[in-house]
């Protein structure tokens, strides 16, 4: 299955709205820093994740973006202090 790596960042002022982003963020990949997300997902996930993200009520300082990253870019990718970079494993049934 093709997965694509994507980074997404937020700044929300509203406390319940940035919540229910995170909440809905978590379906998809982990939690990078406090307003950054990270995941490799399928272009079915990722025209639901696009579609979820332009619901999501913005105030008019607020935003959402979404970085699409090719899979040889992710190695490039520095990261000082502590984290890495997310990998969902490949899973095999037998």
């Amino acid at each position: 299955m093709n997965k694509t790596y994507v980074l997404i960042s937020y700044d929300i002022s509203d406390d319940n709205t940035r919540t229910k982003l995170a909440k809905r963020l978590k379906d998809y990949g982990r939690r990078a820093q406090f307003s950054v997300f990270e995941a490799e997902i399928t272009a079915t996930e990722m025209t639901k994740l696009k579609q979820q993200m332009a619901k999501v009520e913005l105030g008019e300082r607020d935003s959402i973006r979404l970085y699409t990253i090719c899979k040889n870019c992710t190695g490039n990718v520095i990261i000082w202090g502590q984290g890495e970079i997310a990998e969902d494993p490949d899973i095999v049934i037998i």
